[in-house]
Formats: C-alpha cells, sequence, structure tokens
C-alpha cells in the first residue's frame, strides 16, 4: 500500500491504539512471519527425502502437472470475481472512506492468501506422495508418518502464517476501524476457499466414483490399477479437493474466526478486544510447531492415529497453559478497567481475564472431544465402521442403510457438543449479550490454537492416500511396505473426517459471533435512522421471521443438492469414458496399450471449473434476496436456520462418507470374503455414495455459512437504510433472485446421454 494511502486509512481510524499495544500487535505479525519460516523449514525436511524407482517418479509427475493444470485453470476461472467484487465493496456504506478503500483492498488479499495457502499445499502434497511411498518402501512406518505429517505441516504452518499476518497488518493500519476493513478480508478468504472447495470437490468425486464403479466393480481391478483410465485424475483429484480445496478451507476458518472475535473484541474488551484475540492465535503458531514435530510413531502405538493424536493433545495442553499466562499479563483484573468499552460491559461484575481463559479452553475442549468423537464412528478398529462392513453381507442396501444411520447419529452428538460449547461460552457473558457472543468468538479462536496441526493432519489423508495409489500403481511396493501404506491410507480418512468436523465447529462459533455483529450493525443502523432496535425482533412467533428460518434451512438443503449433482453428472460421463475406453481398446487389460488418462482428466476438470458457480452463486445472492425481499428480522432468522441445519448436515455427510470409505478398506484388508467378494462389490457402492458427502457436498458447508453470514454483515446498512423503499428493495431482491434461478436453470440443462453398453460411443458432451 503507498504511503500517501496508508496515511488516509491511518488518518480514518476511529480510535488508536497504545503504544504498547502496537508493539505486541507488531510482536504477532513477527510471530506470523516465523511461522511461515518454520513453513519453509518443513519444506526443506520434506523434500530431500527419496523419491523412489523411476516408475513411482513418472506416475508422481503425472499426478503433479494434472492438479497443476487444474488449479491453473481454476484460478483463472475465480480472477473475475476477486476483480469485481472489490467494486462492488467500495458502493457498500462503511464508517469512513478509508475503511472502505481498506475493505476492498483487504478482501483481495484475504483472497490471495487463501488461493496462496490451498496452492502451496496442493504443490508439496503431490511432491510428499512420492517420497511417502518411497520411504513405506525403503525405512519403514516411523519415516513414511513423519513425512506425510510434516507434507501437512507446511500447509499448517502457511495457514496459521499468513491468517495471523493479515489479521495483524490491518489492525496496525486501521487501528480502532480495523473492524470493517477485517470484514472484507475474511469475505476474501471465504469466498475463494468456496470456489476451491466445491470445485476441488467435484473433480475429485467425479474421478473417484467413476474410478471405482467401472474399475472396481465391473473389471475387478484394483483402486490404483494403471489399466483404469480414470485413476490419475483420481489421484490429482485426492489433491485439489482434500489438499487444495481443504486447505483454503481451513484458512478461511481461521480468518474469519479471527475477523469475528476481532469485530466483537472491541465492542466487549476495547481497544484490549484488538489485542487479545491476536496473542492467543499467535501462542497457537508456537504450539503448533510442538505438535508437528512431536508426531513420530512409537511401539507401543496402534496405529498412525495414536502418534497424531499425541501430537495434537501436547499442542492443545500447551495451547492452554500459554493463553493463562497472556491473559493474566495482559488483561485487567475488573471491567471497569477494560478502556473503551461500554458501561454496560464495564459495570459487569467478574474478571475479564478467568472470562477469556474459560472461553478459549472451552474451545480447546471442543476440538479435543470433536476429535475423539469423530474417530470413534470413523476408525476402521471401532464398532460403528466394523457393524457397517458386516452389513455387506447382506447386499448394498445394507451397507447404505447402515452408513446413513451411523452417519445421522454420529451428527446429533457432534451438534450437542457444539450446542455445549456455545452455550457454555454465552454463559460467561454474565448476562451482558455482547461479552457473551465475544466469549463464543474467543472460543472459536481456542479451538484454532491447533489449527496448525488440524491442518497438517488434514493433509496427511491425500499424501498417504496418493502415496497407496503411487505404490499400487508401479508396482514396487510390496509385502510389509504395500500394508502399511493401505494402513496409513485408512487413517487419512479419519484425520480428514476429523478435519471436516473441527471445520464445521468452527464455522458455528464464527457463525454465531458474525451473527452477533450482524444484529448489531442492524441497531446501529436503525439508531441512525431514527428507529428503535425494538423493531429487529427473531421471535418466530412473527411469520416474517419464520419464513426467513425455514428458507435459510431450505438453502443448505439446496446447497447440498447442486453438489451432489454436480459430481453425479461428472461421474456418469467419466463411468461412460471409461467403459468406452476398455471396450475400444482391448490392449488396455492385457497391458500393451495405455488408457487415455487425459481424457479423464479433461472431463474432470471441465465438468467441475462449469459447476462450481452455481453454489457459491447461491451462496452470495441468497442472503441479497431475502434481506431486500423479506427484511433485516427475517434474514437474521435465515442466518440461524442456516446455521443450526448446516452444522447437522455437514457433520452427517462427512462422517457417513468416511464410515463408508473405512468399511470398505475393512473388506479389502480379508474381512468377509476379500477383494472381489459380493461384500466388497457392495462396500464399493457404499464408498461411491458417501464419496460426495464426504468430501464435496460435506465440507463445503462450511465457508457456505461464513459466506452467507459475512455478506449478511456488509450489506446490513443498506438493508436499513432501503427498508422503507419498496421499489429499491423489490427491484434488488429481484436481481438478485433472478441470477440465482438462472444459474440453477442452466446447471439443471447440463445433462449427460448414457450411451447403451457396448455401442462404443463417447459420452455426449454437457449442454448448456
Amino acid at each position: 500500500m503507498p504511503h500517501s494511502v496508508f496515511a488516509f486509512c491511518l488518518a480514518a481510524s476511529a480510535g488508536s491504539l497504545p503504544g504498547g499495544d502496537l508493539v505486541l500487535v507488531g510482536i504477532v505479525a513477527g510471530v506470523a512471519v516465523l511461522s511461515i519460516a518454520v513453513a519453509v523449514a518443513l519444506l526443506r525436511d520434506v523434500l530431500a527425502a527419496g523419491q523412489g524407482t523411476e516408475r513411482m517418479r513418472a506416475i508422481a509427475a503425472g499426478i503433479q502437472q494434472g492438479a497443476a493444470a487444474y488449479l491453473a485453470r481454476q484460478f483463472k476461472t475465480m480472477v473475475v470475481f476477486v476483480i469485481v467484487i472489490p467494486f462492488v465493496l467500495l458502493l457498500l456504506p462503511a464508517e469512513s472512506a478509508g475503511v472502505r478503500i481498506g475493505r476492498s483492498a483487504f478482501f483481495v488479499v484475504g483472497a490471495v492468501f487463501s488461493g496462496c495457502v490451498g496452492y502451496i499445499g496442493m504443490s508439496l502434497a503431490v511432491r510428499g506422495n512420492v517420497r511417502v511411498a518411497a520411504a513405506a518402501r525403503e525405512a519403514g512406518e516411523k519415516r513414511a508418518v513423519r513425512i506425510a505429517f510434516r507434507t501437512g505441516g507446511v500447509t499448517g504452518m502457511l495457514t496459521v502464517g499468513l491468517g495471523l499476518l493479515g489479521a495483524a497488518v490491518v489492525v496496525l493500519v486501521f487501528q480502532g476501524s480495523s473492524a470493517g476493513v477485517l470484514e472484507g478480508f475474511g469475505f476474501g478468504a471465504a469466498l475463494l476457499a468456496m470456489f476451491m472447495r466445491v470445485g476441488g470437490g467435484i473433480y475429485t468425486k467425479a474421478a473417484d466414483v467413476g474410478a471405482d464403479l467401472v474399475g472396481k466393480v465391473e473389471e475387478g481391478i484394483p483402486e490404483d490399477d494403471p489399466r483404469n483410465a480414470a485413476v490419475i485424475a483420481d489421484n490429482v483429484g485426492d489433491n485439489v479437493g482434500d489438499c487444495a480445496g481443504m486447505a483454503a478451507d481451513l484458512f478461511e476458518s481461521y480468518a474469519v474466526t479471527l475477523v469475528a472475535s476481532l469485530i466483537l473484541g472491541k465492542v466487549a474488551f476495547g481497544t484490549d478486544g484488538l489485542v487479545f484475540p491476536l496473542l492467543v492465535p499467535m501462542i497457537g503458531a508456537a504450539t503448533a510447531v510442538i505438535g508437528i514435530l512431536t508426531v513420530t510413531p512409537r511401539g507401543r502405538d496402534r496405529t498412525a492415529m495414536s502418534a497424531i493424536n499425541r501430537g495434537f493433545f501436547i499442542s492443545a495442553v500447551v495451547s492452554a497453559i500459554g493463553v493463562a499466562v497472556a491473559a493474566f499479563a495482559y488483561l485487567p483484573g475488573r471491567f471497569s478497567e477494560l478502556a473503551g468499552t461500554a458501561v454496560a460491559i464495564r459495570t459487569v461484575a467478574g474478571d475479564p481475564r478467568l472470562v477469556a481463559i474459560a472461553a478459549v479452553l472451552i474451545g480447546l475442549a471442543l476440538a479435543s472431544a470433536i476429535q475423539l468423537l469423530t474417530g470413534y464412528f470413523t476408525e476402521n478398529t471401532r464398532a460403528p465402521v466394523r457393524e457397517i462392513s458386516r452389513s455387506s453381507l447382506t447386499g448394498p442396501a445394507t451397507v447404505i442403510l447402515s452408513g446413513f444411520a451411523t452417519g445421522l447419529e454420529s451428527s446429533v452428538y457432534s451438534a450437542l457438543l457444539i450446542g455445549a460449547a456455545v452455550y457454555g461460552a454465552f454463559i460467561l457473558g454474565l448476562g451482558n449479550t455482547t461479552l457473551a457472543l465475544f466469549a463464543v468468538a474467543l472460543a472459536g479462536t481456542g479451538l484454532l490454537t491447533t489449527v496448525g496441526v488440524i491442518v497438517a493432519m488434514d493433509s496427511y489423508g491425500p499424501a498417504t492416500d496418493n502415496a497407496h495409489g503411487i505404490a499400487e500403481m508401479s508396482g514396487d511396493v510390496t509385502g510389509a511396505g504395500a500394508e502399511m501404506l493401505t494402513d496409513l491410507d485408512a487413517v487419512g480418512n479419519t484425520t480428514k473426517a476429523i478435519t471436516k468436523g473441527m471445520a464445521i465447529a468452527t464455522a458455528v462459533l464464527a457463525a454465531t459471533a458474525l451473527f452477533g455483529s450482524f444484529r448489531t450493525a442492524v441497531e446501529d443502523n436503525l439508531a441512525k435512522a431514527g428507529r428503535t432496535a425494538s423493531s429487529f425482533s427473531l421471535s418466530v412467533d412473527k411469520p416474517n421471521a419464520l419464513v426467513g428460518l425455514v428458507v435459510g434451512a431450505a438453502v443448505v438443503f439446496f446447497f447440498t443438492a447442486l453438489a451432489v449433482m454436480a459430481v453425479g453428472r461428472s461421474a456418469g460421463r467419466v463411468v461412460i469414458e471409461v467403459r468406452n475406453q476398455f471396450r475400444t481398446k482391448p490392449g488396455i487389460m492385457q497391458g500393451t496399450e495405455l488408457p487415455d488418462y487425459a481424457r479423464v482428466v479433461d472431463i474432470c476438470t471441465a465438468d467441475a471449473l462449469r459447476e462450481l458457480a452455481t453454489p457459491a452463486l447461491l451462496a452470495v445472492m441468497g442472503p441479497i434476496a431475502v434481506g431486500y425481499a423479506l427484511g433485516y428480522a427475517p434474514l437474521g432468522a435465515y442466518l440461524a436456520g442456516a446455521i443450526a441445519v448446516g452444522a447437522l448436515m455437514a457433520i452427517f455427510l462427512a462422517n457417513s462418507g468416511a464410515a463408508w470409505d473405512n468399511a470398505k478398506k475393512l473388506v479389502e484388508d480379508g474381512f468377509h470374503g476379500g477383494k472381489g467378494s459380493p461384500a466388497h462389490a457392495a462396500t464399493v457402492i457404499g464408498d461411491t455414495v458417501g464419496d460426495p458427502f464426504k468430501d464435496t457436498a460435506g465440507p463445503a458447508i462450511n465457508p457456505l455459512l461464513k459466506v452467507m453470514n459475512l455478506v449478511s454483515l456488509l450489506i446490513a446498512p443498506s438493508v436499513v437504510t432501503y427498508s422503507t423503499n419498496p421499489a429499491v428493495r423489490a427491484a434488488t431482491a429481484a436481481a438478485a433472485l433472478l441470477i440465482v434461478v438462472a444459474a440453477i436453470t442452466i446447471a439443471k440443462r447440463r445433462t449427460h446421454r448414457l450411451t447403451p453398453a457396448g455401442d462404443g460411443q463417447a459420452p455426449a458432451p454437457p449442454e448448456g
């Protein structure tokens, strides 16, 4: 930012931080830079490892090229939004011109940082995979787990570093006015994450479903057999979906939670509330290094999951101690000593240090509980997955029923845990709603003190999945090494499910806090318009609020349907393409002719980029249509409905999909007839149903909730301003609704014509 713009923004700040606080925020920025340096050190450690045989390196190179090509095309598609939206943000009301400019500028920063985390994480994952396979072949489990987890550790430390750096720079530059600018930073991160999550999820599951249905079920060949034309696309998809998409998703979770805590912190704790929420993740950055470096299997560990759990819980305990020290060192002992807060908060009888510590501990406890609960429902050594595996003896219908029920049951317990955490944090508000919402935001920040380890756990999944695929395709890893990679891959399914559970927990905490910010924004603008805040009621005995609640819940279902249908359309084209290649090229099965891998990669890429826009437009335009058509109170109810249903839906989808996947792996390990048996075919079908659940629709609900909340927060002032102007309201709502309807109509026209078996015809291109 040029010096003149910097000075203009600083002059526009509503209040400045004391000199000591500025120094602390500067230290936070320095720790953020050090976190990025740690990521570079871990990167060098991973790249120094051996890459195995020439065949293994060649397969890895193909995966690298496919992943890089997809992301390059995806970024070209998304750049239009990154260019256009900042100009739209300039038109929306803000407390000053400087904040309006800063909000637009940091929208771009948030989007770029989110894209960088996803791209760099993916780039290393497609290089770490072959090194994990080589380590399993040459050095054993200890070295393989270390490389896989440190591959994810690079992405984890980048997430911490860039998220903390962006928030710290905003606070340093805009100080008292930073809350408005942070809205832009969070929105940029969340919107880009949604594009990457939805697009990557469609790509990866279209390839995976197509590869499994034709390869495993119809042709009876292994999952990663090089004779399957979809196998390279499947391995590429693991990285653009599970790694790039999820890394961007977790980055935006981190950024948006920081945004929510800083916005509410300014109101609740004054200037102290702009600093303490930065100190908590700064401590988390340091403990993340400890957690990542301690993940090394020991002799008494049952699986690699034991070592990963150990690293996570060590990180959580050290974070709790560090936050307690920071709270007593920085915060005063009475609310009356907090400068710049509302009178109602200064009169609260209590100790802000204890409130802050308790809120952070609630977040850490929630993270630990989700870790254990998700592991119980998705690990292949636990009763739920074993029960799904046993149900395969009676066919695919019972596999689907048992997996469906497992996902539903797990979502109830997880939702109760999240609800208990939100309510526990709310109680800490001691009767003051603003303070209570800040406590909820701090709980989210506490959960994310472990984000470095959480992201490492997520990226561990695609690294081991790809390693298993490279080993099987090359045929150069056999015996104990191959069995080890199968086990590590199963653990990866659990770690991915855990990180999705963590992500949705942060989404609910952040969305709840942002919902409080939305209410505050509405009430402030009502006051400016000379109207009483009592006109803003979310009571469901008012029909308009009830309608908003129902519509918000329905949007989650519709968003899920769009994502799953997109996978179904694309997977259908992949199935036809792979079938036709087997029929028209008989040399493929004999191993004398190579499949056309590039054709399937191109199908998945084109379909993913076409399909990602519709769900994203629904997320952005939905709140605009509801807010202008029904009003600000129904818009608040809309957000409440989406948060409640979104939490349940996301957990159900993620856990059922992971459970089906690991049930399949149990059968492939020799249970209930092993590979090629009817039980195996039944679990493959269950897994293909679960694929778009756990890797497309489920995790995409996380950025959906935050995008809708941030859009609502950004448009709140104008919704209030034009609430008495029917013409503007009707025109704006109609335009937003028209965009959504047009996008959905176009998506519905993208049908594929399934050709009769044996005619040898290529699949018809999608219409529209």
